[in-house]
């Protein structure tokens, strides 16, 4: 018997065959999309958006035309907070599908979440054009009232609540009636919002939670009775409300029931998510062994557990048991060399102890390990601060806000730190790039204006005080409002701005100093001073203000009442370094060089990093004769805090004056000239050097610089340096005449000598 296919035969069979096994071994682009799609969704569920977010990637790049996908990535962007990828993602959703309408309404609803009106206008419309497809939607109404009531339009809002409300689920209600009882408060309607809530209370699907809610609604009203009563009916509905016994047991505490509320947060510390909550009401009632035992039962018990840890180690820290904490961290690293948390937390703990080397090993790893950390790149930031590497300093936060736009608090620092440097256009810009939700919050207001106010920009300054003093009167816009118009002409003006911001706080030294320029502004120093010496006499425990009070009178040559005053402000803090600074300059205006020295010394023994108490001991030494003393201490200032210029010149002064060794002093030279062109001092140093290496020309420029300055004509010593340099460099004549002028205005110091044996001049 034969056994054979026809070729036809045989083709066809071996199509079948090759189907057969495509259909089983791969899946339609479609199918992928869904399977990552149900594995996002399912771990969305888990509370994971990091992971959930590579499944939803991998559900675009299965299907880049599925506009589901795009929708499911931008919820995971938005849990994750990224909410510039949410946006840009909801936007491709919706291109690829124009009726998605969960997409649009999320959009819609992140755009509603920022506070400025154009943005907000933009989904009001969006809103607006939902509603037209769906006038019932209950979801859109909500999202639209939220976006009415930031732009003022509670009227609107308090409608289109009412209707959410009629048409929302059982699931849906609590949340709009929350945002009803809000919208009543803003319309002062505080009866209003308690029968939204008391409803909420009757009607929900949970009673438990819209007790909490009406509880802390109550809270707010100063009603404590009743929020009591609510947050004990939330726990007889439901014992496991976790929140309702938290509240409680806050509520007991601020009342001073510390009994009971020690046994609510006991309690409480068995829930799910509450498991610290007992050992930090432990920490904060002062019993802190009990709180560290507690915080030791709750590593040991779930050894796992990282966060557990790292609130011993913080505990540990915070009571200075440091040697404990880094034990911890040690056995950690020992068994998981690459531990982020441990590692991060020994750095930190490094850098705080000053320890910068070890602090740096141990953040270079975690860098290492996790470069797109935002965190990592801010602690660097502090420890390249520590070290006085400004520069980098600001590049590692500049990186922290690269990774995360939305890291508000770095970005006003880096902001702060440009201020600080004189770079206020550089700052403006930082301020420029914030996410649009943040720009018009009172912290960039306020920073942006004092960007501005450095540029001299006063008219876009005064836009931003009257915007920032229409949402929040707080005492930096105030302060800002008082010099704005001290600088107008307006004195009285400025003065009621500061008073009011000096009821704010009555300490502060911004408001304080601008409330004596509206009087030296009105030529009453005298009473300028009056003022500070009443608010100084109204807040004796206030080491910077009885500071400030101190300074004004030694400005005005009332030197033993400034130092009874400085005496005081070292009185309410025995550690303010200031109130120390100034006595030894009272010491050394008197006379008394010993006494101040042996203040500086004391500073530097309490703080051995303080550059100023340094600089200072090295400006001492060098005038009681102790030059290498002083190079030490200038060689301190210059290493800890590379940007005092101050250090750096004196530093190169004396290597090459005194320690022969010009190669080195050339580069402290020429940083204090780069750090502060303007210094005629600086100048004349970087001349000398540059004359004491033999490169002649070359010094000219710098020594003419310093020699030529009107502001300091008498300072003959620099004209002795230059009329050398012309001599060394070829030109005679100039080296002769410029002789001639130093020996007519100070014939008796020791350059002149030298400059008379080298040009071979004469009195």
């Amino acid at each position: 018997m034969k056994f054979g296919f026809s070729p036809r035969k045989w083709a066809l069979l071996s199509l079948a065959w090759v189907a057969l096994v495509s259909a089983g071994c791969s899946k339609s682009p479609q199918a992928k999309s869904a399977k990552y799609i149900d594995s996002g969704k399912a771990l969305m569920q888990k509370h994971d958006p990091v992971r959930a977010i590579l499944q939803f990637r991998s559900a675009v790049q299965a299907s880049p035309k599925n506009a589901e996908a795009y929708y499911q990535l931008a919820l995971a962007f938005q849990a994750q907070q990224d909410y510039r990828n949410a946006v840009g993602t909801l936007r491709q959703a919706i291109a690829l599908n124009p009726k998605h309408t969960a997409a649009k309404l999320r959009l819609a609803q992140l755009m509603a979440s920022v506070t400025d009106p154009g943005v907000l206008k933009d989904a009001q419309q969006r809103l607006k054009d939902l509603l037209a497809g769906d006038p019932d939607n209950p979801d859109t109404l909500h999202a639209l009232a939220l976006t009415e009531l930031k732009l003022g339009e509670a009227a609107d809002a308090l409608q289109h609540l009412e209707l959410a409300l009629t048409d929302a689920s059982k699931s849906q209600e609590l949340g709009v009636a929350l945002t009803l009882a809000r919208a009543k408060l803003q319309q002062k309607d505080a009866k209003g919002a308690e029968d939204v809530l008391k409803k909420a209370v009757e009607v929900s699907s949970t009673p438990a939670d819209a007790s909490v809610y009406l509880g802390q609604f109550y809270l707010s009203q100063n009603k404590s009775g009743e929020a009591e009563q609510q947050f004990q009916r939330a726990l007889a509905i439901d014992p496991r409300q976790g929140i309702a016994l938290f509240s409680l047991a806050r509520l007991q505490s601020a009342t001073g029931r510390l009994p009971e509320a020690e046994k609510s947060f006991r309690r409480l510390s068995s829930f799910p998510g509450f498991k610290p909550v007992y050992a930090i009401f432990l920490f904060q009632a002062g019993r802190k062994d009990e709180a560290i035992r507690e915080f030791e039962r709750l590593a040991k018990t779930d050894p796992e557990d990282r966060q557990a840890r790292t609130r011993l180690v913080t505990a540990y820290w915070n009571l200075n048991r440091t040697p404990e904490a880094e034990r911890l961290l040690n056995q950690v690293l020992k068994k998981h060399p690459r531990d982020l948390d441990a590692l991060l937390q020994r750095g930190e703990m490094y850098l705080s102890a000053g320890k910068y080397s070890q602090a740096e090993i141990d953040l270079n790893q975690v860098l290492h390990l996790q470069p797109a950390s935002p965190e990592i790149h801010y602690i660097l930031a502090k420890l390249n601060r520590a070290r006085g590497a400004e520069l980098t300093y600001r590049q590692e936060l500049a990186k922290a806000l690269e990774l995360n736009a939305y890291l508000l608090p770095v970005r006003l620092e880096l902001v702060q730190s440009l201020l600080g440097s004189k770079s206020a256009q550089a700052a403006l810009d930082v301020l420029n790039q914030a996410p649009q939700s943040q720009k018009q919050s009172t912290p960039v207001l306020v920073q942006r204006n004092w960007a501005l106010w450095s540029l001299g920009d006063l008219a876009n300054m005064r836009r931003g005080i009257d915007q920032g003093l229409t949402l929040d009167r707080s005492k930096d816009l105030l302060i800002q409002d008082g010099l704005w118009k001290l600088r107008a002409g307006d004195s009285a003006g400025a003065r009621k701005a500061v008073q009011e911001a000096l009821k704010l706080d009555p300490t502060d030294l911004r408001a304080l100093q601008a409330l004596s320029q509206t009087y030296i502004a009105q030529k009453n120093a005298p009473m300028a001073l009056q003022k500070i010496k009443e608010y100084a006499a109204s807040q004796p425990k206030s080491a910077p203000v009885q500071d400030l009070l101190g300074l004004m009178l030694m400005s005005q040559g009332s030197r033993t009442e400034a130092r009874t005053a400085f005496l005081t402000a070292k009185a309410a803090d025995p550690k303010y370094a200031p109130a120390d600074l100034a006595l030894a300059q009272l010491d050394v205006a008197q006379g008394d060089i010993n006494a101040a020295k042996k203040r500086l010394e004391a500073i530097l023994s309490a703080d051995s990093s303080n550059p100023t108490a340094q600089l200072w001991l090295g400006i001492m030494q060098e005038k009681m004769g102790d030059r290498s003393a002083a190079i030490e201490l200038y060689r301190k200032v210059a290493q800890a805090n590379p940007d005092s210029a101050q250090a750096l010149n004196n530093l190169a002064y004396l290597l090459a004056e005194v320690a022969n060794k010009p190669d080195e002093a050339l580069k402290y030279a020429q940083e204090a000239v780069q750090l502060a062109p303007e210094r005629p001092a600086y100048s004349d140093t970087l001349g000398w050097v540059l004359y004491q290496k033999g490169v002649y020309n070359a010094a000219l420029p710098y020594l003419e610089r310093a020699s030529l300055n009107n502001s300091d004509k008498d300072n003959v010593v620099w004209k002795y340096h230059l009329a050398m340099a012309y001599s060394k460099a070829g030109d005679e004549a100039h080296g002769r005449a410029m002789l001639q002028t130093a020996l007519r205005l100070n014939p008796n110091l020791p350059e002149a000598r030298m400059a008379q044996q080298m040009i071979g001049g004469s009195r």
